[in-house]
């Protein structure tokens, strides 16, 4: 059983902004494979199958290590089987990558991951949302995508999907080979 777990903000002004990259990957894979959320369970929204659960923590996103240590726990997941998926300010709009383990890189919700498991040692996939050096980290990374953006980041969804469907169904190694060098 595989975790893919997609971090965001909850509430609707957060919506579509460039920090809830994560949430988007896994409600396009919930659609593209008809895993539907439904329950939610140790605050996190799921959506079950027979080989995978999608999750997204329903918190603030510096807060996302407890929903994520609990829902671990409580499906009985081992970390070589997570995939945790987050957006990267230092990747170019479009890029993604999956890669084990690692620093936080500044992004807090990763932090707040890595400080509750006690661990680095688990998989992300990242997706690069640039960065505008005119604006505040903080105030970039809540900020809605462009129009002119938006082609762009519907392709790299796709791509996220793809590259997480592989990783769950064809292989870890297979994934990063095929998606890292794009």
């Amino acid at each position: 059983m595989f975790l893919l777990c997609g971090l965001g903000n909850k509430g609707s002004e957060y919506a579509g902004t460039r920090h809830n990259a994560g949430y988007l990957v896994v409600e396009h894979f919930s659609k593209a494979l008809k895993i539907p959320f439904g329950k939610k369970i140790s605050g996190c929204r799921i959506g079950v199958s027979e080989d995978l659960i999608l999750a997204k923590p329903v918190t603030y996103m510096n807060l996302s290590g407890g929903p994520v240590y609990s829902l671990l726990k409580k499906m009985n997941i081992k970390l070589e089987d997570f995939l945790l998926i987050h957006d990267d300010l230092d990747m170019e709009l479009g890029r993604i990558r999956i890669r084990l383990g690692g620093s936080d890189g500044g992004h807090k919700g990763v932090r707040s991951v890595i400080e509750t498991l006690g661990s680095s040692q688990f998989y992300r996939l990242k997706l690069g949302i640039g960065r505008d050096h005119a604006m505040p980290p903080e105030e970039y990374v809540l900020s809605p995508f462009r129009d002119h953006e938006m082609k762009i980041l519907e392709e790299t969804l796709e791509t996220a999907v793809e590259a997480a469907r592989t990783f769950v169904f064809e292989g870890k190694a297979k994934a990063m080979s095929m998606y890292n060098r794009r």
